[in-house]
């Protein structure tokens, strides 16, 4: 399953989305966790010192290597030069698998080591001096973007996804490619400005999405998220000690974790796994396509003096069955 944690600067997406990840793995669910924000912090919300997060490596700067990857044998991609951030899979593509072992993570991800199991991490890469002026934090994610295009998941396992924060994943097709998407909200009214723009853009595409309440202390704070997102308000999450803890540099064990926390974290977990059940691998290629023809046009064809409409394979739809029949091929 793609999991997407969103909400405006500031609101705790960021611990929210490692805590989850942190469930997970105590779930024994498969993870692989991706920072996607201008802000690299999960790595060190995940408990990697300084030198650990920024030894990371930065997906972007694989971009070649990524595509040169997945374009595969695809007859429809005349060169990895011509492959854009929307460029969906087709015929002879390879695909990204969570429990694998392949270029794409041997290059971009590293293992981290949780209290109960290993996970893996992949990170955009920060927004550096040198991309000022001449590049948008969008052309960062788009290595995420391109990735998800090509992954095939299956049930019980998971891709969770730091976004950036505020609307800015509507400026690509990536707020599509998630089974769910959690928005981290505070009751206050510019805490769920965000979520009033997500439910609006997310409308036409059928983006499943829910509202977790963060910073909450009262019966006031519920009522007032109740009323302004309705039925989409999941869950609550007031204060943790074990989250301050680990924000003074005092890391304890994860099952510290109060009690009542750790029921919210589990109620995301089984609306993540409700979404599974509604997953529409042919709406997701549709959706897909979707984007790739609009960036082609606005700008991909002039940027790589290809028509990149020719890439679509019509009659390829993702889903799990070429994960099945990939491994059925001989090494």
């Amino acid at each position: 399953m793609k999991i997407a944690f969103v909400g405006k600067g500031g609101s705790g997406k960021t611990t929210l989305s490692s805590l989850f990840i942190r469930h997970l793995a105590a779930n024994e669910a498969p993870v692989v966790a991706v920072d996607a924000d201008i802000n690299q912090h999960l790595g060190a919300a995940l408990g990697l010192d300084e030198s650990e997060t920024a030894a990371l490596p930065a997906m972007g700067a694989h971009l070649p290597l990524i595509k040169d990857y997945l374009r595969g044998s695809n007859p429809r991609i005349a060169s990895a030069e011509t492959m854009i951030k929307t460029t969906p899979p087709g015929e002879g593509s390879r695909l990204l698998r969570i429990c694998e072992d392949n270029p794409v993570y041997d290059a971009c991800a590293r293992t981290v080591h949780l209290d109960d199991g290993d996970i893996r991490l992949m990170a955009t890469g920060p927004f550096t001096e040198s991309d000022l002026g001449v590049a948008c934090y969008h052309s960062k994610v788009g290595a995420v973007e391109l990735c998800l295009n090509h992954l095939v998941d299956g049930a019980d396992e998971y891709v969770v996804v730091d976004m950036t924060a505020g609307s800015d994943s509507f400026a690509s097709g990536m707020f599509t490619r998630f089974d769910m998407t959690f928005l981290v909200a505070e009751p206050t009214r510019k805490g769920v400005s965000v979520y009033r723009q997500y439910k609006e853009y997310a409308r036409d595409f059928g983006v499943a999405l829910k509202v977790v309440g963060n910073k909450v202390q009262g019966p006031d704070d519920v009522d007032f998220l109740r009323e302004e997102v309705g039925e989409d308000l999941l869950v609550t999450v007031g204060h943790s000690d074990w989250v301050r803890s680990m924000e003074k540099g005092r890391p304890q064990r994860f099952d510290g974790l109060e009690a009542e926390n750790r029921m919210s974290l589990q109620a995301l977990q089984n609306a993540a796994e409700d979404s599974y059940e509604l997953r529409d691998w042919e709406r997701y290629t549709r959706q897909m396509v979707h984007f790739h023809l609009k960036n082609a046009e606005s700008w991909g064809n002039a940027k790589t003096g290809a028509d990149l409409a020719a890439q679509v394979d019509p009659a390829f739809v993702l889903g799990e069955r070429w994960a099945d029949v990939r491994a059925a091929l001989p090494a």
